[in-house]
């Protein structure tokens, strides 16, 4: 339930978000996205979480990054690191639950309402500080997608559950092909 007095905060789990709009079908676009936040409530402010490859001269998220910056999102980014594990395969670490848990803890008191995009069980935790805060807490993400891309126990924790399907036709657009190779 969102009130139109209501001053909250959008905090987006970039990998997650982005893997379940593409297990559903779709692509994000932020400006709808914000625009549709803007319009439940005061929105004080819109995070965007990611980490980025270190040494890499191009990143394919990187457009999306800057353009996210320059349109009203703030973008909190780290670089991602790289390693081999036990099995010789090639890994990358990248995790913002520190990150996105520290701001939104500052941020609680002057919330009135967390949106939280990320099906991530690891914030079950910080849905239930947040809460004794006195602030309500929503989380976006997807359980019609197979599997499901939201943990039961943060789904059941949270406030409010929105299915990001549901939000298809409001924030979504048609994914972009890949480019063609030559």
């Amino acid at each position: 339930m969102f009130y139109k007095d209501d001053r909250l905060a959008m905090f987006i789990d970039g990998a997650n978000l982005y893997a379940a709009a593409k297990s559903l079908g779709f692509d994000i676009d932020y400006k709808l996205l914000r625009k549709e936040f803007e319009r439940r409530g005061k929105l004080l402010r819109a995070y965007y979480y990611t980490a980025l490859m270190d040494g890499e001269e191009y990143s394919p998220i990187r457009p999306l990054v800057d353009w996210l910056h320059y349109n009203g999102y703030c973008v909190v980014t780290k670089q991602a690191k790289e390693y081999t594990d036990s099995m010789g395969r090639r890994k990358v670490k990248g995790n913002m639950d520190i990150e996105l848990t520290v701001t939104a803890m500052e941020l609680a008191p002057r919330l009135d309402h967390a949106v939280l995009f990320s099906g991530d069980g690891d914030f079950r935790p910080l849905i239930e500080s947040l809460q004794r805060a006195g602030v309500r807490v929503s989380v976006v993400s997807t359980i019609r997608s197979q599997p499901p891309m939201i943990a039961d126990e943060l789904r059941r924790q949270a406030d409010n559950f929105i299915e990001l399907e549901a939000l298809r036709d409001i924030i979504g657009r048609p994914p972009r092909d890949a480019p063609n190779e030559a």
